[in-house]
């Protein structure tokens, strides 16, 4: 049986400048692989700036900004004409997160560094853990390409 599924990029977002870069590459990746695009923005539940009386209302905040972020990021994109893009907002830790989307896909795509950390790091933590325990190869963008 072969398996008909089309390609699979995996691109992750977290607003930063580098994000940005890896979004451009791997729209470019999807565009010369025919393959799908899912654009996941990974965000953390309990350091959101958000209260509610309940943690019914506390989760249903959280989403809605994380939401809002992503359309942020949706608006701000390159064109994806052409593409079937799915944009992914999805709770949890950023490399846990995309260590599992990557199973599966053709190619997972990061920045360098996101929006934490420290600044002198050559790579932050998300894409030094999705390099070592990725389920595809991994295209880390680094600042200046």
């Amino acid at each position: 049986m072969t398996d008909t599924a089309p390609p699979r990029v995996v691109v992750g977002v977290d607003g930063s400048a580098l994000a940005a870069n890896a979004l451009e590459f791997a729209i470019e990746e999807a565009q010369l692989r025919k393959a799908t695009l899912h654009v996941t923005y990974a965000y953390t539940v309990m350091s959101s700036p958000v209260t509610g009386s309940t943690g019914k209302d506390y989760y249903e905040q959280v989403e809605r900004v994380a939401k809002e972020f992503l359309e942020e990021i949706m608006a701000k994109a390159p064109s994806t004409e052409g593409l079937d893009v799915e944009w992914l907002g999805v709770p949890g830790n950023p490399s846990e997160v995309l260590i599992e989307a990557s199973r599966g896909a053709t190619l997972l795509v990061v920045g360098s560094r996101g929006q934490g950390g420290f600044l002198g790091l050559l790579m932050g933590s998300v894409s030094t853990q999705c390099v070592h325990y990725s389920h595809c190869p991994v295209l880390v963008v680094r600042e200046g390409h």
